[in-house]
């Protein structure tokens, strides 16, 4: 289906309904007229981070049905999948590959190693303090391989997650592959997760490097526009290089608007907001709330820093059930530049500012897109929270048919 301006839903494949078939029929029954679009979380096989780390895309994952089911919702839906273009998971039949015939493997160029990448073959301490990093050493598991030796490989988020080398032929050819067999599985627009990860360069911070990063978008670019197929890059940093992107023809996310609003209705200020959508860019998505927390960096030069210090803390202060030590390890969760808080709640349950928040997010520039926790004012899930000691869990409450349709009569 063709892209329009109108809602589009993000949700996992088992977050309203037990699966898509599921999902399928809320969609139809009470969504029909009113969401143009869906983004489906990473609904591929994956060994962790709830999908973000693809063991392929050949399949859909048999817990959440098949393709036949992605069919029947692309029929009244235009589709968003999620690429992670940055890594793939070590269950994957590459990884493994790799691990068992290591130079003599196919996949040898696969991924990167660092006896090829660095200097020497291991990165000096200026190296790893350079380095735009989601873990306090340098980045990196070691593989074993059959034959008993062990190797140091780049590995940017989880352990399960394995960095690709985006510059060799093989996993160009493995992107080309992926992303037409998207296409043909009903693909309207394709959301490149971590992007800015990809690219990596010695004596740079390896995020977001130019022009190295333009090329490998442009790469992409060239094999799905000839199909018709959308980019959304996805990125959370300086609102500066979202303006990037637009100039360049890339749609963008709107990351800023989330804190933007909380920080006017705290404070009961809409200067810094109204300054943001005057300059914004057009072609872009807009959020509240997504399946990641609400963004911080985003807003850097935005706010001032005292402005975002203040909205941080009103929202420990004002949200409903939300705790600075949820964003903390104790939680598994150490991500300095997020929130992890429903939207709902960061407005401490109050209806009537929620749906101010959503009159202005519609009314903004953009295609506005509403994460399913929010489609039904989903407070802050502290059961979940507290089993699985997640942070980003407190946003990520799975509805049964049964709940869906229960807050949706509320």
């Amino acid at each position: 289906m063709v892209m329009e301006n109108k809602i589009m839903l993000i949700t996992y494949a088992n977050s309203l309904g037990k699966n898509l078939s599921e999902l399928d029929g809320i969609k139809k029954k009470y969504f029909k007229d009113s969401i143009g679009g869906v983004h489906i979380l990473p609904f591929f096989p994956s060994s962790s981070d709830r999908g973000f780390a693809p063991i392929t895309y050949d399949e859909v994952d048999e817990e959440f049905g098949t393709w036949d089911d992605i069919n029947t919702l692309s029929k009244d839906f235009y589709l968003m999948y999620d690429f992670m273009i940055n890594h793939i998971s070590k269950g994957s039949r590459y990884y493994k590959d790799f691990a068992k015939n290591k130079d003599n493997s196919y996949f040898s160029d696969f991924f990167i190693r660092y006896k090829d990448f660095w200097t020497n073959g291991e990165p000096t301490q200026k190296d790893v303090d350079l380095i735009y990093k989601r873990k306090p050493r340098a980045p990196y598991v070691d593989v074993e391989f059959e034959d008993g030796t062990t190797e140091k490989i780049w590995s940017t988020f989880d352990s399960e997650q394995i960095d690709l080398n985006v510059k060799s032929e093989v996993t160009r050819k493995f992107f080309y592959d992926t992303l037409v067999n998207m296409v043909k599985n009903k693909a309207s627009i394709i959301r490149l997760d971590a992007f800015a990860y990809a690219t990596k360069k010695v004596g740079t911070n390896c995020f977001f490097v130019e022009p190295d990063t333009w090329e490998l978008l442009d790469f992409v670019r060239k094999i799905l526009k000839p199909l018709n197929v959308e980019i959304l890059p996805e990125i959370h940093e300086h609102y500066s290089i979202q303006m990037k992107l637009e100039e360049n023809g890339y749609w963008v996310y709107d990351f800023a608007v989330p804190m933007l609003l909380l920080q006017s209705l705290y404070s009961g200020s809409s200067k810094k907001l109204i300054n943001w959508l005057k300059i914004c860019p057009r072609r872009q998505f807009t959020t509240l709330d997504t399946h990641d927390g609400i963004g911080v960096v985003d807003v850097r030069d935005l706010l001032s820093d005292e402005e975002i210090e203040t909205t941080r803390e009103c929202l420990f202060s004002i949200g409903a059930n939300v705790k600075k030590i949820y964003n903390t390890i104790e939680y598994n969760n150490l991500d300095i530049y997020q929130i992890n808080c429903t939207y709902y709640s960061a407005l401490g349950n109050n209806d009537d500012a929620f749906v101010l928040a959503r009159a202005i997010q519609f009314f903004a520039p953009g295609i506005p897109q509403v994460y399913y926790v929010g489609l039904l004012d989903g407070e802050n899930d502290i059961e979940l929270l507290e089993a699985t000691k997640e942070g980003r869990n407190i946003n990520r409450h799975c509805y049964t048919k049964e709940e869906g349709k229960e807050m949706l009569r509320a």
